[in-house]
């Protein structure tokens, strides 16, 4: 029996297969092309079942290939990683300018990992109720646009507390598709879930005062069908987004602004950041490249450097 796999627990997963959900285990280690995981199955496989004699649970025989996922560092074990979904269609990251804050760092982060695997990325602006009575408010959401509006990386504004017509904002853009909703812990990704699929009914909780910062309500990764079909995979909040190593002349392939003049540059292992005839720079100083990604560019390239 063939099923995909909605909700991880740990040891247990749920999985619907063919309209009836499941529970199963895993029976035995699965070798997950030399990476080195805390979750050998995530949210959105597609596995194959055995259904146990006279039992309503099932043992997961084998991971079907993934056609991409979503992956961080472990939080726990840096040597480790993590797969956040897979199998998706696109990925929506849920930022806020305070309450908690979000970063360009963070969203850049997220926006590498999702390149490297070709999956489209949303940005969701959440708390527009908050920010638009305040001028640093206006000043944050008009460079995010100056900054990701060239890269045709949309960028939404919502208030998933207050929005009546959220369902039907989303609704085109979420049809027939598997979506990641992703973000800090506090953003109000499960206020937004809540508002999409009232089914979900997940637990939303207030900004700790003392700290600014969100308060986890998800626990574990779930997978939500849609009523027009598609689904939606919520996650926990993420505090800190480490990307995978990558090698160092490779990681510009996932900036798309610096990918467009891979192989203009004088040396064919530039890597953009003080070497002569590097046409990047050149592109950085003529502004046709933003300030602030080159920043993370150079922030998650030193990161790197730092664990060889």
């Amino acid at each position: 029996m063939k099923g995909r796999v909605i909700k991880s627990t740990g040891s247990w997963y749920t999985v619907n297969a063919e309209g009836k959900y499941i529970q199963a285990r895993l029976k035995g280690k699965f070798k997950q092309q030399d990476l080195k995981l805390t979750n050998p199955i995530s949210v959105g496989d597609w596995v194959e079942l055995d259904v146990e004699p006279g039992q309503e649970t099932a043992v997961i025989r084998s991971i079907l290939p993934r056609e991409n996922y979503v992956i961080r560092k472990s939080t726990r074990n840096q040597h480790f990683s993590h797969i956040i979904a897979s199998n998706l269609d696109q990925a929506m990251l849920i930022i806020t300018m305070e309450q908690p804050r979000t970063s360009t760092g963070f969203i850049d982060r997220f926006l590498v990992s999702t390149e490297s695997f070709r999956i489209p990325a949303i940005l969701v602006v959440n708390k527009m109720d908050l920010l638009q009575s305040k001028k640093k408010g206006k000043e944050w959401l008009e460079n995010l646009h100056e900054i990701y509006d060239p890269l045709d990386i949309p960028v939404i504004e919502i208030s998933a507390q207050s929005d009546q017509d959220l369902s039907s904002r989303f609704q085109e853009l979420l049809r027939e598709k598997s979506t990641l909703i992703a973000g800090h812990s506090g953003v109000g990704k499960s206020t937004l879930l809540n508002k999409l699929v009232p089914k979900a009914k997940q637990s939303t909780q207030e900004i700790s005062k003392f700290s600014s910062k969100g308060v986890h309500t998800t626990t574990f990764a779930e997978l939500f069908e849609l009523d027009g079909g598609g689904d939606l995979i919520d996650t926990p909040g993420i505090k800190e987004f480490g990307i995978l190593d990558i090698e160092e002349n490779e990681l510009s392939h996932y900036f798309p602004e610096m990918r467009a003049y891979l192989g203009h540059c004088k040396f064919h292992n530039c890597r953009h950041v003080n070497e002569p005839g590097c046409v990047v720079l050149e592109k950085l100083e003529e502004g046709e490249i933003h300030p602030s990604r080159y920043r993370s560019y150079l922030n998650m390239l030193e990161e790197e450097e730092s664990h060889r």
